[in-house]
């Protein structure tokens, strides 16, 4: 008997790119997230001058490195995501939930909701816009 596969929908594509970027992210595999994102990003995190990691970025390898270089400025151990909500539709993807950190040269915390929309184009990350609690990171990151 022979099987044929199916090709994915655009939606499964896309959930199964998010799935690898989260798990990269979590990982701290930079090199696989450069990968999964696109030469090119739409990059979108709020502009906040506080924090050295919250910067513009437009290549891939921009993006990925925001991971290393919030692990840099964060401590590990108090550093918290949650996922409540992973909607996709078609080549769009949003993430909801709850995130907190400290801040290392601080010493304060940082918490609140955040939502993450992603778009995957032929397997790869094209954009990336986080929304969070940026007054909340701005203060942790104020002496």
């Amino acid at each position: 008997m022979e099987t044929t596969k199916t090709p994915q929908t655009t939606a499964e594509a896309t959930r199964a790119t998010v799935q690898e970027f989260l798990t990269a992210r979590l990982a701290g595999d930079t090199a696989r997230m450069t990968e999964l994102f696109a030469d090119e990003v739409d990059w979108l995190l709020a502009e906040n001058p506080a924090c050295p990691w919250i910067r513009p970025r437009a290549t891939g390898a921009e993006c990925a490195s925001q991971a290393e270089e919030l692990a840099r400025y964060t401590v590990a151990e108090d550093s918290r995501a949650s996922l409540d909500t992973f909607l996709v539709d078609g080549s769009d993807a949003v993430l909801m939930g709850h995130l907190s950190g400290t801040v290392r040269a601080t010493g304060k915390s940082f918490e609140g909701p955040f939502a993450l929309r992603l778009t995957v184009e032929n397997g790869r990350i094209t954009r990336h816009h986080l929304y969070e609690n940026s007054l909340s990171v701005a203060a942790a990151c104020t002496p």
